[in-house]
């Protein structure tokens, strides 16, 4: 019975309905939210101290936003492309050699049996159960020896759209807070930081909600990371508008 829910696990899933959280759509979220606000919070911190203008200020973190959010869609789209590419192409390989090397590859899955410690006696007849059924066998191979996972053609598409509005939504975090500031320039500055520092709080606490760990000490990661990462852009622009007032 476990050897049989060992390889008809996805069809179970299917039959089931059941509903599984879906980690790529988490790190799309993740990776757009934090990157768009940290990168616009450090340049908008950067041209606050420089120019003390605020249709300046603006101008900047606008343009960064929008920069930003269509920079990583794209990069989301490249790369997920060229993630379906490569499994593709291990995949033909993969039927290749289980029809040209299949002692070898047979003896791949008594390793993989091994690892998952089935007890000596059962490898054999576990591992020719696998092998007559091709299908299983090349998914366990992709899967179990290759760690790679199949990436739909749609799934491009998705993941830039989704990284492409978290930028944009991460963003306009920092930016917010100047728009009721005035011309109090340094309430913004004040206030743009402590709205950036609760926002990459709860992206971390929400990322360890959705996976494993603990959601204060990853939102404290986060918060740390984040903050540093943007006052590290925020120094080079300080830098860079002293020279130039010197």
């Amino acid at each position: 019975m476990a050897l049989r829910l060992m390889f008809w696990r996805k069809e179970a899933e299917d039959v089931s309905g059941e509903k599984h959280k879906r980690p790529g759509l988490i790190s799309d979220f993740i990776l757009g939210s934090q990157d768009g606000l940290v990168n616009v919070l450090g340049v908008i911190l950067g041209v606050a101290i420089a120019s003390q203008d605020f249709r300046i200020i603006l101008a900047g973190g606008l343009a960064a936003t929008f920069a930003e959010s269509i920079s990583m869609g794209a990069v989301a789209y490249t790369s997920t492309i060229a993630r379906r590419e490569f499994y593709l192409a291990e995949l033909e390989r993969e039927k290749r050699e289980m029809q040209t090397v299949p002692e070898q590859e047979k003896q791949e899955v008594r390793d993989i049996l091994t690892r998952w410690n089935v007890p000596v006696e059962e490898i054999e007849g576990i591992m020719n159960h696998i092998v007559k059924k091709p299908q299983a066998w090349l998914e366990i191979m992709m899967a179990h020896e290759l760690n790679l996972e199949p990436v739909e053609k749609s799934q491009a598409g998705r993941s830039a759209l989704l990284v492409g509005v978290a930028a944009i939504v991460g963003s306009v975090i920092p930016l917010v807070p100047f728009l009721f500031a005035g011309n109090d320039i340094l309430k913004g500055i004040l206030t743009s930081v402590l709205a950036s520092g609760v926002m990459l709080f709860l992206i971390g606490w929400y990322k360890a909600k959705m996976t494993v760990g603990r959601p204060a000490r990853s939102g404290a990661q986060m918060l740390l990371i984040g903050i540093s990462s943007a006052l590290a852009g925020f120094g080079v622009a300080y830098l860079v508008s002293g020279g130039a007032g010197a």
